[in-house]
């Protein structure tokens, strides 16, 4: 299996190491494969790619989909090295407002899984980040919901207090106030 799966902290996160196969040419590695994903218990299949490239202590998120529209994401940063966050905001799971972090970065080829119900960000640790996911459902606008990336209620170690934000971004609510039907 060219992958290692482990499964985290939070019910449903997954982190992905895959085998990296090096020489003197370079590298190759598989960054999905049904059979495998299917075999560790992530058996959603992906709809769409999506593909950001960020500067150095952006902050994206935290950002999610609403039923019937909810997304799980693949996310690998192709570029760079970001802190990656997944926020469970599942109402009746007994990691509710739990947040979980790993740094992914080109140089450690890591995964981060992220199942529908979890708010995702990431904050950009290098002077520029490439960062590549997969999602399970399409984007869809009018399910499209956030959270504030400094709610006090999840209290997220992002290691930084002026990240750069996006107008919408910066306006996102507190997970108390977020439309929510997780």
């Amino acid at each position: 299996m060219p992958f290692k799966f482990t499964r985290l902290s939070l019910d449903g996160v997954v982190l992905i190491e895959p085998v990296v196969f090096s020489d003197e040419r370079g590298f190759f590695l598989e960054t999905y494969k049904a059979s495998d994903f299917i075999s560790a218990g992530i058996t959603e299949g992906f709809t769409q790619e999506n593909h950001s490239r960020s500067f150095k202590n952006v902050l994206r998120g935290l950002h999610y989909q609403i039923h019937p529209y909810a997304q799980g994401k693949l996310v690998r940063c192709i570029s760079g090295e970001i802190l990656d966050v997944a926020v469970d905001i599942r109402r009746d799971s007994k990691d509710y407002k739990r947040w979980f972090s790993e740094i992914l970065s080109a140089q450690n080829c890591k995964m981060l899984y992220i199942p529908p119900g979890f708010a995702h960000g990431f904050l950009v640790l290098s002077e520029t980040a490439d960062v590549v996911y997969l999602c399970t459902k399409e984007y869809s606008p009018t399910h499209d919901r956030g959270i504030i990336w400094n709610d006090p209620d999840i209290a997220i170690d992002w290691g930084i207090t002026q990240p750069i934000l996006s107008k919408k971004d910066a306006s996102l609510p507190r997970l108390i106030d977020a439309e929510n039907n997780f």
